[in-house]
């Protein structure tokens, strides 16, 4: 039982080791998750299009460009 348990973990860290070579760049749907913000609803860019709005910052070089029905509703005007 305990040999058995032992080779699994050993099959699997294998496995899990082991990284196929990537051709085409990273998934398109994961890349567009880590390049959105504001609750999936912006994306990160250096500059927003006419239509967009700046909202907040991704990171000290790209801004949040939501378009304006996206925007959150400000309370307090």
């Amino acid at each position: 039982m305990a040999m058995r348990s032992v080779l699994v973990v050993l099959v699997v860290l294998v496995l899990l080791s082991y990284v196929p070579p990537v051709r085409s760049g990273p998934n398109i749907y994961i890349a567009r998750i880590f390049a959105s913000c504001w609750r999936l609803k912006g994306s990160c860019k250096t500059r927003c299009d006419s239509k967009e709005v700046y909202h907040i910052l991704c990171n000290t070089a790209n801004l949040c460009c939501i378009e304006k029905k996206h925007l959150p509703i400000l309370v307090g005007k």
